[in-house]
């Protein structure tokens, strides 16, 4: 029974509320359209508010209320989380004001909205590129800006994300046993993330890479490769002189030295033999 009055009771005030903001939008008043509208914004009503700010376009363009109106649009669709459009309405207002006192925050909430469009990691990144691209620009046309520090902070996220989508794809290489592919994605990630704090989990992973590649290297091929392994663990220790995984490494080129002494030793028996 109380249910029965609760529902009828919230069934009646949704009522009363659909019938005030109908009443609302059929007005031919613009002042009290947009008096109701900045309410409904307050009250964090963000659809009628922006339902009715959009009606209100061709009445206020142009007047000293129409920034404001603009401003507080652009806000709604970001409020709605409908990033793609408050990322073009932000767009449009800086293109419309370009000299307003607001330039500084609609300029970064443009770059923020991308940046929340950005995806899970197993996804396309092009909005987290675009998104670090964006608070890049906004850090340059911003020197003196309070948000510098939140702009940073977005791209360090960004960042963080792109490295991390990278090294999931190095290790899906090493898992497959394409360990070429694994190896170049691993070098590019000390090259593009060269002050990352996993910096030695790559370098790791880059020796065991060229190890695996050189094993199942043509013949012909095999000294060469797993010279590099070599090589790559003498880089790994002028890199990470007091890494605690210099010592996995090391096997590595440990069996790597003892694999080219056994090719030549093997190369040198069969040419006596001839």
């Amino acid at each position: 029974m109380r249910f029965s009055y609760l529902f009828t009771g919230l069934s009646l005030l949704c009522f009363l509320s659909c019938s005030k903001f109908n009443a609302v939008l059929k007005s031919k008043d613009p002042n009290y359209q947009l008096q109701e509208a900045d309410k409904y914004y307050e009250k964090k009503d963000y659809r009628d508010a922006q339902t009715l700010y959009e009606q209100l376009y061709p009445v206020y363009k142009g007047t000293d209320k129409f920034e404001e109106l603009y401003y507080k649009d652009a806000y709604c669709f970001f409020y709605m989380k409908e990033y793609l459009d408050a990322e073009n309405f932000f767009k449009g207002f800086l293109d419309v004001f370009p000299n307003s006192t607001k330039a500084d925050e609609v300029d970064y909430m443009e770059a923020y909205s991308v940046f929340m469009r950005s995806p899970k990691v197993e996804l396309d990144q092009t909005n987290t590129l675009k998104a670090m691209g964006m608070m890049q620009t906004y850090i340059a046309r911003h020197a003196g800006s309070d948000r510098i520090k939140d702009a940073n902070n977005i791209i360090d996220q960004c960042r963080a994300k792109l490295e991390l989508k990278a090294y999931n794809a190095a290790k899906l290489y090493s898992r497959l046993g394409q360990y070429r592919a694994a190896m170049l994605a691993y070098q590019d990630l000390l090259t593009d993330y060269s002050g990352s704090a996993s910096g030695e989990t790559y370098n790791l992973e880059l020796v065991k890479s060229i190890y695996e590649f050189a094993g199942l290297s043509v013949p012909e091929k095999q000294v060469e490769r797993y010279q590099q392994v070599v090589t790559e663990y003498q880089n790994f220790s002028d890199r990470f002189p007091d890494s605690k995984l210099l010592k996995d490494a090391a096997e590595y080129r440990d069996l790597s030295q003892n694999n080219i002494k056994a090719i030549n030793n093997e190369q040198a028996k069969t040419s006596t033999e001839r």
